[in-house]
């Protein structure tokens, strides 16, 4: 099986969940990974910070990368692709990972917080994309990875909150355009959903507690599912949207019981599947 030993990831939001099992993943390959997160001092709420990220990473083998950043800036995230260019001499591979949620109706949804999302989810999404495409250009197989969901146009998906799905939809929408602009080029881009609800500070804090936790799948199964997309050759592999389990299936994976935090608990379906 192809692997990513050598290869410099880019992944947003990598200081803790999803982001850092991805991260993890790779650097068990030998991979270069650029940790681009605004975590610097632990939270209570929120275990992890780019320093212990970038620790975690270099414990399993690969060569870490500290970049405070807030994807909100463009300077902030021009600053970390720089960095990250001069440290490991390019970019191969981009996850836009970072996102934020408020899962609230129209009337209960603050600009503040509807600006956050779009900032953070679309726009974020779309300046990550457009500071490293030059540098995927150069790459021998380039992918870029977006944790979105399938541009699933039902009002079920709108009607409770449609600023979450907005923003969220927004970041698919960039799979769905990005992948055929730059075909050309080579370079993959697609996005990755979980089948079902995944054990994430979001869950914890927002959706549940340790009661929804239960009935998780571990962020492990987004990281192996990943690390199977960003193996595939970037002209073959491009604009899908691409569900977990579905890959994993594909690459030849049938223990899912693996990925659950207790064996045999209802699993929660995520939204938009």
């Amino acid at each position: 099986m192809a692997d990513l030993k050598g290869k410099t990831l880019f992944i947003t939001g990598a200081s803790r969940g999803i982001g850092k099992a991805i991260a993890l993943r790779a650097a068990r390959d030998g991979a270069n990974v650029a940790v681009a997160a605004k975590t610097a001092e632990a939270h209570p709420k929120l275990p992890g910070t780019v320093f212990s990220a970038v620790a975690e990473i270099e414990a399993a083998g690969g060569r870490g990368l500290a970049c405070i950043t807030d994807i909100r800036f463009e300077e902030q995230v021009l600053e970390a692709v720089a960095k990250t260019v001069s440290t490991f001499g390019g970019i191969d591979i981009l996850v836009n990972n970072a996102s934020a949620i408020s899962l609230t109706g129209t009337l209960e949804t603050p600009m503040k917080r509807y600006d956050l999302m779009h900032q953070i989810n679309t726009r974020g999404t779309f300046l990550c994309s457009q500071a490293c495409i030059p540098h995927l250009k150069k790459a021998k197989n380039p992918h870029i990875l977006n944790l979105s969901p399938p541009l699933n146009m039902e009002a079920r998906w709108f009607g409770p909150h449609v600023a979450y799905t907005m923003a969220k939809f927004g970041m698919s929408m960039c799979v769905l355009g990005m992948a055929d602009e730059f075909a050309s080029d080579g370079i993959a881009v697609n996005a990755l959903w979980p089948r079902t609800a995944i054990a994430t500070a979001a869950v914890q804090n927002l959706l549940g507690g340790e009661a929804a936790v239960e009935r998780c799948r571990k962020p492990e199964i987004m990281a192996d599912a990943a690390h199977y997309i960003l193996t595939r050759p970037s002209r073959e592999l491009t604009g899908k949207f691409l569900i977990d389990e579905d890959v994993l299936r594909t690459a030849g994976v049938t223990d899912f019981d693996q990925y659950a935090n207790a064996p045999g608990a209802e699993l929660l379906p995520d939204f938009f599947v």
